[in-house]
């Protein structure tokens, strides 16, 4: 028996040998390019009637039942169909470098939102245009109607597990929100503070053009 062992059929690359079956038909573990593992006939491999886990039938179902002119067309998507696709990836793919940080965390899109069309009138339904983002409300949680709306990029960038509130002199701010209040760039906030710089000197110290040092 020859080792089949990493050879690519589709979107399936085979992992690893599992059983013969009747008729000598040779059965391979195969990892899909979305991160499911299924077990394969090599003969199916062969001929091309396996090509995926079953993502690559399910998005072609929904691609032919999504609503004519949605995603812009094969080569031409609008910005919000790209928006659903790369939010799928992100928890779907793990060979996506962004997949550690979504489905790594066991962060997952909702069933409902599997079908473009239900994620199109949800979209509309709820402010999207091409200036806004998509986020998540609870930053652990799962897309959904429920845990995602439209944001701009700022409101975004203060909803983050890296952002940080700091009190001074009675105030509570993000790092973000007191570089908007203090005229300060963020990059330098956020560096004096990760420097280690106590919170008073990090604020009201002058900025330097120069190179700081601590």
């Amino acid at each position: 028996m020859i080792d089949r062992t990493g050879e690519r059929f589709g979107r399936l690359v085979i992992t690893r040998f599992v059983r013969i079956e009747k008729h000598w038909a040779y059965i391979w573990e195969c990892r899909c390019d979305c991160g499911n593992t299924i077990e394969v006939r090599y003969n199916n491999l062969l001929n091309g009637s396996t090509k995926s886990c079953g993502c690559l039938k399910r998005e072609r179902t929904i691609e032919r039942s999504t609503k004519h002119g949605l995603s812009g067309g094969q080569g031409n998507y609008t910005r919000l169909y790209r928006i659903w696709l790369n939010m799928r990836r992100r928890c779907n793919n793990r060979r996506d470098q962004d997949y550690p940080y979504y489905g790594g965390r066991g962060i997952k899109v909702c069933k409902e939102w599997d079908n473009y069309a239900a994620f199109y009138e949800w979209a509309i339904k709820s402010g999207y245009s091409d200036v806004l983002t998509l986020e998540r409300i609870d930053f652990d949680g799962d897309y959904s109607p429920k845990n995602c709306r439209w944001a701009t990029r700022k409101e975004q960038a203060r909803n983050t597990r890296q952002n940080r509130y700091i009190t001074f002199k009675g105030q509570t701010k993000t790092v973000v929100e007191w570089a908007e209040h203090l005229g300060m760039p963020y990059a330098t906030l956020r560096m004096r503070l990760h420097r280690g710089w106590p919170i008073e000197r990090a604020l009201t110290r002058p900025v330097n053009n120069s190179k700081e040092v601590v």
